[in-house]
């Protein structure tokens, strides 16, 4: 396999090569059933970033509008954790599901977020342990396999990638996310599903938390409608475009106007707390933040200068907030689910010296000032006005079209 990896990755994968072996890493193991289920399916993925923690607000708008959310997800390595991570930050949460609980779970309130089984595309898993010995990570049709691979055996009719370009993204470039964006929709639709993707932008964390417990708060806040902002217009932008690929809105258009009534109607915030309530977790969050982890320290970074803000290092925000232990530095690294940051300032804002720019969460004043000196370096500063950039920069796939 070692070899089959380094001559791919030096020879490069045909289309038809990725599809086989995406097809050949999907029938490694099980497959999720979903045909219980009444209403359409829908999955969703992202390929991560800073600041993203669309999931807990994309599958309750999603489940309002009428369509049902498996959403089979991992544990978090690098920056912070992942939606699961996310998840144990939630009193009593429980990710480990059964599939008879799981169908039930989706059938009753329309979606259900766990842990994906050892018995799906178990292939995966090892392959990928290789590519990291073998210099072969960052392959565009390794990586579209190893995505679209659990996508499919994870059953949904649908599928809708949100894949990121920019400097806290795996794809820093703009035409190397295209491409990825490309090939995964083409196995998406070779293996009979309904798929698209959107190209967004993580050239600067997506939303201001970044980390466990407080990004839970944030999507709480966005679900109660008192947040607005970019996070927020891109969880609405997903999920009216998966109801688009479903066929329960006309477009991507109609399908955000749709979840923008959801979420001012208090439908999704619903769904978040019966979701939350089925699981196992404590639905008191949904009015009591404060039931979640906290942080005994809160650290303000300040500007320290006038200007526009003109661009940021977003990895490296993330890396400030894994330091102050809301990510893994190795697998098996214990994750501090109440500790991250509050990053405040974005691309195009205007600063002063007192300007607030972030909040360090943290356990203690020296990791908190040494989180500070990291977003600072991260931030580049202008003397003339800055363009605010694009949410979305591309749409990929003719369903979307």
């Amino acid at each position: 396999m070692s070899a089959f990896l380094m001559a791919g990755y030096l020879r490069g994968f045909s289309r038809d090569e990725a599809v086989a072996l995406t097809h050949a890493m999907v029938e490694s193991g099980e497959t999720l059933d979903l045909s219980r289920l009444s209403g359409p399916t829908v999955d969703k993925h992202s390929t991560g970033g800073v600041g993203d923690g669309t999931t807990l607000v994309v599958a309750p708008l999603a489940a309002a509008l009428g369509m049902q959310v498996v959403k089979l997800s991992g544990h978090g390595l690098g920056h912070t954790g992942g939606t699961l991570d996310k998840l144990d930050a939630i009193p009593g949460m429980r990710t480990e599901l059964s599939s008879d609980e799981l169908i039930s779970q989706v059938e009753e309130i329309g979606l259900a977020v766990c842990a994906q089984t050892a018995d799906l595309v178990p292939a995966d898993k090892a392959i990928y342990g290789l590519r990291d010995v073998t210099a072969t990570v960052d392959d565009i049709a390794l990586i579209a396999s190893s995505v679209m691979s659990k996508k499919l055996a994870g059953g949904a009719g649908a599928i809708l990638l949100d894949v990121k370009t920019g400097s806290g993204a795996f794809m820093e470039e703009l035409d190397d996310a295209r491409e990825l964006a490309e090939l995964c929709v083409a196995l998406g639709e070779d293996g009979g599903r309904a798929t698209g993707a959107l190209i967004t932008d993580m050239g600067q964390p997506l939303a201001d938390a970044v980390g466990n417990a407080i990004e839970v708060s944030e999507a709480i806040e966005v679900l109660r409608g008192e947040r607005t902002g970019r996070f927020t217009d891109l969880c609405l932008t997903l999920a009216g475009y998966m109801a688009a690929l479903v066929g329960l809105a006309d477009d991507g258009e109609a399908g955000t106007q749709a979840a923008r009534e959801a979420l001012s109607s208090g439908d999704a915030l619903e769904r978040f707390r019966r979701f939350v309530e089925a699981q196992g977790g404590d639905p008191r969050i949904v009015e009591d933040e404060s039931l979640l982890p906290q942080a005994p320290v809160q650290h303000e970074v300040r500007a320290d200068r006038y200007g526009w803000l003109q661009a940021v290092d977003a990895e490296e925000i993330g890396h400030a907030a894994a330091r102050v232990g809301a990510g893994r530095l190795r697998k098996g690294d214990e994750i501090d689910l109440a500790v991250g940051l509050q990053f405040l300032a974005e691309i195009g804002d205007e600063a002063d010296p007192d300007t607030v720019v972030a909040v360090v969460l943290a356990n203690d004043q020296d990791a908190a000032h040494e989180a500070a000196r990291d977003i600072h370096a991260a931030l580049s500063w202008s003397d003339d006005r800055v363009e605010r950039p694009a949410v979305v920069h591309e749409l990929i796939g003719e369903r979307l079209k």
